[in-house]
């Protein structure tokens, strides 16, 4: 299986002076070929939500069910990256300079998701895919709009999966879908890195983004 969690971090809004609104949006993607590999990342999920938010807040570790980026202390991130080093696993990121693209996602900020995602999908060596490719992503949408990115995603990806490989795409909550609370880490810190300047978290797992594009290119 070649499996693949996507998550993004900041917003699609065009206001982007007002209030609580990013600056920047980024798309990223966390590549896992194999059970094993993947296995190994659930597993890590599930040591540091035991040994690092359940034992530190035990009355509270029934209302967390999940990690998540902004509620996670860098600690504990540092701890669950140790707990990953040594699994194999690629990034691929896409960062939005959302000042520079404000007309399209006044008109359609949906079909700027779609193109953002497959601008990140065309770097992953999917072409090489020998047995099923699985796309994983939170479930954000409603149902029309996540029948318009599946069909937009997959025209384009079967252009370049071998035909006798199977594609499925698949809308997860994440407290569901350990490896999505593991991209929601990454994409966070890659957001963080150009939104303020915060590189703390994103020097810890640099070593593992194999793409990473502002776009549109300065």
């Amino acid at each position: 299986m070649h499996y693949l969690y996507l998550d993004e971090s900041g917003d699609l809004g065009h206001q982007i002076g007002s209030p609580g609104a990013s600056r920047h949006f980024v798309i990223t993607i966390l590549e896992v070929a194999g059970n094993v590999a993947k296995k190994a990342i659930e597993k890590a999920i599930v040591r540091t939500m035991q040994n690092k938010i359940r034992k530190k807040r035990p009355r509270a570790s029934s209302q967390v069910m999940e990690l998540k980026a902004t509620n996670t202390e860098f600690a504990v991130k540092q701890y669950f990256y140790r707990q990953v080093a040594a699994i194999p696993f690629n990034l691929y990121t896409v960062i939005l300079d959302k000042a520079r693209f404000i007309n399209h996602l006044q008109l359609n900020p949906n079909r700027v998701y779609g193109f953002i995602t497959h601008l990140v999908l065309k770097e992953l060596p999917l072409e090489q895919a020998a047995t099923q490719v699985i796309l994983a992503l939170d479930r954000s949408m409603d149902k029309p709009a996540i029948q318009e990115f599946n069909e937009y995603l997959i025209k384009h990806l079967e252009l370049r999966i071998p035909p006798q490989v199977p594609l499925a795409i698949y809308h997860d909550l994440s407290h569901e879908n350990k490896p999505l609370q593991a991209v929601d880490l990454f994409a966070w810190g890659i957001y963080r890195k150009y939104e303020a300047g915060d590189m703390q978290w994103y020097e810890v797992f640099r070593e593992k983004i194999a793409y990473e594009q502002f776009y549109p290119p300065k």
